[in-house]
């Protein structure tokens, strides 16, 4: 088992090299609208999973994430060599390409948010106005 510190040095250096080669060295266009966002590393350095999103060409399109995933796959042999040659290491990671959800839930979570804020001004100003149901004085006792 590698160091913690060695493996966060190791997935930032891959995630550099995989970008920018997919972005000048790889031509091509199916990885035009490709984004690295992110790679994590195994504990044994062996393995590397690299996490992508993929963007309309509109804003209205949908993303075509099955042509950015087969473009990834036929490229993942020579961006293995670009990350060798790259990172020094005795033994080269293994690339796999898995599509990262984070920012369509974040954007989930937003229109949750922002949903649950609007609520919350709805029964504010429901609150404003409103009068305490019963007496003025619900403690009060028998002998008052």
């Amino acid at each position: 088992m590698a160091d913690p510190a060695r493996a966060r040095r190791l997935s930032k250096r891959i995630l550099e090299i995989v970008a920018s080669a997919i972005e000048r060295e790889i031509k091509d266009r199916r990885l035009e609208l490709v984004t690295i966002t992110d790679c994590r590393v195994t504990g044994d350095l062996h393995d590397a999973t690299v996490f992508y999103t993929v963007r309309g060409r509109t804003l209205e399109e949908e993303p075509d994430y099955a042509t950015a995933e087969a473009a990834l796959d036929k490229a993942k042999g020579q961006l293995r060599s670009l990350v060798g040659r790259g990172t020094g290491v005795r033994y080269t990671p293994t690339l796999t390409f898995e599509v990262d959800t984070v920012p369509e839930a974040s954007a989930h979570m937003e229109d949750l948010l922002e949903k649950t804020r609007a609520r919350d001004a709805e029964l504010a100003e429901l609150a404003k106005n409103a009068k305490p149901a019963g007496e003025s004085n619900p403690y009060r006792g028998a002998d008052e």
